[in-house]
């Protein structure tokens, strides 16, 4: 889930200039996979309670397998687009039902940990979408015979694209060695294999006593054999669902995955060049990485709490640190600008852009005005990152600073722990419809920072959009300090009992 939804950061460059998109267009190539896992998520959970978690997921990948291949083969914005969104449906699947599997399947005392192995695996995917991104941009400048044969030089973006598909073969057929969920097959009925399954994970003393405490939550809310969307809205569940929605549009609101599916377009916009770009996005994946695991290892100790706060504050200093940056650029065209854009062959606009000479401008903004207004916008598209390396002054190593501490402080807060509250706020009975309805939610709030962040940079310029990301992180904190509730170490009977039944 994490390659598909990531390799795009890498595409979009090259997809951009050759279909000619617009900047809405540029953001929908982006966004389109995740509105379609908005929709995913409505009926995910859902459908898991009614076939499995299980299948829901084998389903899952089967729908990557398939957005790999056409996406790869698109001729067209429309045929990419939809291939894209084929893909986003599994991303949605993959987002609501592991960390419900894994939290029904855990034991108490690891629960949090094991959860969050779900988002260390997303994270791995994004990192080494990175990583081949780099890599094929790499091999497109080689001289090699194989790397022609393989038109990689001609086809970068098609190969970025092709690679989605072995990820979707290893998920599917590793996806055969997992069984179901213990918690679901008893809510079927099927006490036996439910017992059998939690026995290899917890031994079968504790297993039966834990079946014991599963059969009493599920018997007390299945008085009704169907749940009803209208349960979800009851007065004892507002406390949790507050929470969830609150988190769910935080974890969004702040911007992470404008900095993963835009992070070679970000860099670019300090003017290190393209391959700098590309290379830094490696930095910001295995960040992701490394700080995922310190979460799993503090999570069940430190709690979900103390980890959200700590993360929010680093948020939300980096995201002004970022602002303050780029609010201090200064973009200047003077004669060895133009000198350094005439070494570019390829480049035919110096009668348009000398135009500008001995011009200073203090915003991005102002800056891409003053282009738009003198080059056609497919040239500014092409050779943006090399008109930035010319003539911005900026601290790029203060900007790389800032993202690294940005994805660090997300990366042991609200990137793992959202999914494990998910997993533990709601009742076994309406788990399924209450992860799928906070997950539409998260879903929708991404789909709206990724269609609207080149408009944002455009618009309100780098300074503006992440000084609104840093007031975000500042009223998120707030809301986890005076509301959120301590789940750590604690069952999904006894959650249930403290957040709901006695509310």
């Amino acid at each position: 889930m994490g390659f598909d939804a990531s390799v795009i950061s890498g595409v979009i460059k090259f997809v951009s200039i050759d279909f000619e998109l617009s900047a809405v267009q540029h953001g929908f190539a982006v966004a389109s996979l995740t509105l379609t896992a908005t929709l995913a998520m409505m009926f995910s959970g859902p459908v898991s309670d009614r076939v499995g978690r299980k299948k829901v997921l084998i389903y899952a990948a089967l729908l990557f397998f398939i957005s790999a291949v056409f996406s790869a083969l698109s001729t067209s914005y429309i045929q990419l687009v939809t291939a894209r969104m084929i893909g986003g449906l599994g991303v949605g699947a993959a987002l609501i039902v592991p960390p419900m599997y894994i939290a029904e399947i855990a034991p108490p005392r690891l629960r949090g940990r094991l959860v969050s192995f779900n988002q260390l695996n997303i994270v791995l995917g994004l990192s080494v979408a990175f990583f081949t991104n780099y890599l094929i941009l790499q091999l497109g400048e080689s001289e090699a015979d194989w790397v022609s044969s393989l038109k990689i030089d001609e086809y970068k973006w098609r190969w970025m694209l092709s690679l989605e598909a072995i990820p979707a073969i290893l998920y599917f057929g590793l996806l055969f060695f997992v069984p179901e969920s213990p918690r679901w097959l008893a809510m079927r009925g099927e006490s036996r294999k439910a017992i059998e399954i939690m026995s290899r994970f917890e031994g079968t003393e504790d297993a039966r006593e834990e079946f014991k405490l599963v059969l009493e939550s599920i018997d007390k809310g299945n008085n009704r054999k169907r749940t009803s969307i209208k349960e979800l809205f009851r007065p004892s569940m507002k406390f949790v669902l507050t929470i969830g929605i609150v988190i769910a549009v935080l974890q969004q609101i702040t911007g992470i995955n404008a900095v993963f599916f835009y992070a070679p377009m970000i860099f670019e916009q300090t003017g290190i060049g393209t391959d700098a770009s590309f290379a830094n996005a490696i930095i910001i994946g295995l960040t992701n990485l490394v700080f995922t695991v310190v979460a799993i290892a503090f999570v069940d100790r430190l709690g979900r709490k103390p980890l959200l706060s700590f993360g929010l504050v680093g948020i939300m200093v980096t995201m002004f640190l970022l602002a303050g940056s780029f609010k201090a650029a200064e973009y200047k065209l003077d004669s060895q600008a133009i000198s350094e854009l005439k070494k570019h062959e390829s480049f035919e606009a110096f009668k348009e852009i000398q135009q500008l000479e001995g011009s200073v401008f203090s915003s991005d903004v102002e800056f891409k005005q003053a282009l738009s207004e003198l080059l056609d916008p497919q040239v500014i598209k092409k050779y943006e990152g090399d008109i930035l390396t010319s003539t911005i002054t900026i601290n790029a190593w203060l900007v790389l600073i800032g993202i690294i501490g940005f994805v660090a402080s997300f990366a042991i807060s609200l990137g793992p722990v959202m999914w494990i509250l998910f997993s533990e706020l709601f009742p076994d009975r309406l788990r399924g419809m209450a992860i799928s309805f906070v997950g539409v939610i998260n879903s929708a709030v991404s789909f709206l920072v990724q269609q609207l962040f080149p408009w944002e940079l455009s618009t309100l310029g780098s300074s503006g959009t992440y000084f609104i990301y840093g007031i975000f992180a500042l009223m998120g904190l707030i809301f986890v300090l005076i509301k959120l509730p301590e789940t750590k170490g604690k069952s999904l009977e006894e959650l249930e009992e403290a957040l709901i039944i006695k509310r």
